[in-house]
């Protein structure tokens, strides 16, 4: 059996039943069947073997959504190894995209035009991206499942490559078959006690496991639906995810420990007092570090809407080990012990101590094995010792691709005994009582809301931001703050940059970090020259760095940390207690002079911007990038979504994350005001300049018209009969400006060069018959 035959599988059993449902931003549906998604998936894959790509890599850039689903699966059918990967946004750093190309050797790239467009405009930057065959699956692919020829696919063959270390200098592929993603996905089904009758609400990003495997192929495994929906909009609208899961009475969803804190955050207890959670069955958590108080918070506060503690499910796992290893018991409450914290630093897990830890489940059969092994010994830990987490089964990957070393050493460790292999997970641990217990990294990655770093591709973009900073002596690392984890840089300075302006270094490293990792750094240490503390093999030890952060015993010549707050909790509290008003007001700003209103602005901007960036009131200077303090994805996509709603006007993503100021931002929203230019305006006034490249939704719906052109559901007429007196002059100059006002209603989607594009008319009178 295949991932590919399972699909098969379904189409034939259960062809009309709905599979996938993909939820935009603005509220419409898109919706495929298990046949649906079949006739798709082949169509594409006759597609790919026309193209002769079987047997190739291939880069999956899309957005989130049916068409990548259907991408990923032709891929399987065509026995073409896909290699997923996150889109890049406007702008962005390809340094990942690039490292990831090259690494896989991959040989061509499915993709979107639009997407397509906003990479070939940076092919002279980046040439070796211009080698690759780039292909967008036409929409005149009905008929060609016919030309589709059915690969002879094994079990241990390739299904993908997952690419999810966030690295940029060295990127590894695990290396995923068919055998690994079926028996984890059996797991998974065993673990959560999931049945076709379930339903499941997924915003996790489709590109790495958790959302790849456990969103999108483990309902298939089963034969329930999923509803899906775009990490963006999630960020944005927590309370959307939530409503959908009361919506669709779902019983499955989850993600890591910071999406529990956004609802936490961001939901009102009015919009809780609206849900019905009484269906979420299996709230899984995983991915980073389960917090004790997160779970008893989210379970108290979503309690009077039929939330359950029982609900929740914390699971450990990793793209190594295809993504599950141990989970708890379905419908009871986690299990959560205290330790003595000093204890643990030496490996002995004692009970009755300050520091809390969430058990990540019982270590289940299922063929998989789970040892607690001390890594110098290679000898077997007791119940209650520290060690490191190793993992063998049919669950573990094939290795990591072309990486013959690395592949020995992570997934062929051995006990003294000659017992194995097993795969090294890198992650600590211990088992007491049958539980398993997750304490830390000792390969020191960096995991953030979710996500794995690799501090040395972190060190590597600090020391490439500013000369004061280029050696190799730096560590990175992460700490708590606030219940979640923050990066922290530590890095000696070049000696003859001592006297220099320290803060302008610690504004590029900012910046840096930004830009490539999209990481906003709590807090930077600048050493004295030969200070770090290193191995006697001349290796920086992090975790000493770390422990003397925590200690304040680092031979410091300059601190710079952001929010000196206690908590996030504090932080907006401290933003909010400032003078700044709770919201702002359109027609007050625009009756004040334009001193006055700039002056507003900048002051209520600067607030929410704190407040984004979880910052205390007064950290940020308007004058300054909001990138050199950090401005990440999830901070940026909060600050457009509070202007937009606030004042109406539409800004880009992309400027946010660059190198936009808060007295540049206030002056855009204000001229915007000023000229009364809203989302609909903009688009008038590119109806002069170049076309707009339409959303995936709205080409979707001009294929539909094109191919069913008989539908009369784009076109809809309606009659009005109106009774008494009527000035007919007046009715006229009320519609014309109204289409002068709306460009909407005078836009036309259009064909150019094969593509379709969005154009608007310039303002014309209105047809207008007098019978």
């Amino acid at each position: 059996m295949t991932v590919a035959e399972l699909l098969r599988q379904r189409a034939a059993e259960q062809g009309d039943q709905i599979a996938y449902l993909f939820i935009r931003e603005d509220g419409t549906e898109t919706k495929v069947s298990y046949r649906e998604l079949d006739q798709k998936a082949r169509q594409v894959a006759a597609f790919l073997q026309a193209q002769d790509a079987v047997g190739e890599r291939a880069l999956l850039l899309y957005p989130p959504g049916i068409e990548y689903i259907t991408a990923f699966f032709a891929c399987l059918y065509a026995g073409v190894i896909a290699v997923p990967a996150y889109p890049p946004r406007a702008n962005g750093n390809l340094g990942r995209l690039q490292a990831v190309v090259q690494d896989a050797d991959a040989k061509l790239a499915l993709t979107t035009s639009a997407i397509l467009a906003s990479v070939k405009s940076r092919f002279r930057e980046h040439p070796e991206l211009q080698n690759l065959n780039w292909l967008v699956p036409a929409a005149e692919l009905d008929g060609m499942e016919n030309a589709y020829r059915h690969q002879q696919i094994a079990g241990d063959d390739l299904a993908f490559l997952q690419y999810t270390s966030g690295s940029t200098s060295l990127p590894k592929g695990v290396m995923l078959s068919h055998r690994n993603l079926l028996h984890n996905l059996e797991l998974i089904e065993n673990s959560f006690g999931t049945s076709p009758q379930d339903r499941c609400v997924i915003w996790l990003p489709p590109y790495h496991d958790m959302g790849l495997i456990g969103g999108i192929l483990q309902p298939l495994f089963t034969g329930y639906p999923v509803t899906l929906m775009a990490p963006v909009d999630f960020i944005q609208k927590p309370f959307k995810r939530l409503e959908t899961i009361s919506r669709t009475q779902a019983s499955v969803s989850g993600g890591p420990n910071f999406a529990y804190e956004l609802c936490l955050q961001k939901i009102t207890p009015e919009q809780r007092d609206a849900l019905d959670l009484s269906t979420w069955e299996v709230a899984f958590t995983g991915a980073e570090p389960i917090r004790a108080e997160t779970i008893e918070r989210f379970a108290d506060y979503f309690a009077p809407c039929g939330f359950r503690k029982e609900a929740f499910y914390p699971c450990y796992g990793l793209a190594e080990g295809t993504l599950f290893v141990s989970g708890g018991q379905k419908s009871e409450a986690p299990v959560v012990r205290s330790f003595d914290r000093e204890l643990l630093k030496e490996n002995r897990a004692v009970s009755d101590g300050d520091q809390q830890l969430v058990s990540s489940g019982q270590l289940r059969a299922g063929g998989q094995q789970v040892l607690i092994v001390d890594a110098q010994e290679r000898t077997c830990c007791q119940d209650g010792q520290v060690g490191e987490i190793w993992v063998s089964g049919s669950s573990v990957a094939k290795g990591y691709w072309r990486r013959p070393e690395q592949t020995e050493e992570t997934f062929a460790a051995r006990l003294q005994s000659g017992e194995g292999p097993y795969l090294r997970t890198g992650d600590l641990g211990f088992v007491l009582d049958g539980e398993l217990y997750v304490t830390g990294r000792q390969k020191d990655m960096v995991i953030i809301r979710g996500r794995n770093y690799y501090p040395q591709d972190v060190e590597f973009a600090v020391q490439s931001s500013h000369p004061a900073v280029k050696n190799s002596n730096g560590a990175a690392f992460s700490v708590e703050v606030g219940g979640e984890e923050r990066l922290v840089v530590v890095q000696e300075i070049e000696r003859a940059y001592r006297k220099a302006d320290l803060e302008a270094v610690v504004r590029a490293v900012r910046q840096q970090v930004a830009a490539e990792h999209e990481l906003q750094t709590h807090a930077i240490v600048l050493l004295k020259p030969v200070s770090i503390p290193k191995t006697s093999s001349g290796k920086v030890q992090r975790h000493l760095c770390r422990e003397r952060y925590l200690q304040g015993t680092l031979d410091a010549v300059y601190l710079s940390r952001l929010g000196e707050a206690d908590s996030a909790e504090q932080d907006v509290a401290a933003t909010r207690s400032s003078d700044q008003p709770a919201s702002l007001d359109r027609n007050e700003l625009l009756a004040l002079s334009k001193e006055e209103a700039r002056a507003a602005l900048i002051g209520y901007l600067t607030a929410q911007a704190e407040k984004a960036l979880r910052l205390a009131g007064g950290t940020i200077d308007p004058s300054l990038p909001l990138s050199t303090l950090g401005m990440d994805s999830i901070a940026a996509v909060e600050l457009q979504h509070m202007v937009e709603a606030e004042f109406g006007v539409a800004l880009a993503l992309s400027d946010l994350l660059d190198d936009l100021t808060v007295s540049a931002l206030a002056a855009s929203v204000l001229a915007k005001l000023t000229d009364g230019t809203s989302v609909e305006a903009e688009l008038n006034e590119r109806a002069n300049s170049d076309a707009v490249m339409l959303s995936e939704g709205q080409r979707a719906l001009w294929y539909l018209q094109r191919y069913a052109p008989e539908s009369a559901a784009y076109n809809i007429a309606r009659a009005v009969r109106l009774s008494g007196r009527h000035d007919a002059d007046a009715l006229r100059h009320a519609f014309e400006k109204l289409v002068e006002r709306h460009p909407l209603l005078r836009s036309q989607i259009a064909e150019q060069d094969g593509e379709p594009v969005f154009l608007v008319q310039p303002s014309e009178r209105v047809p207008f018959l007098i019978l």
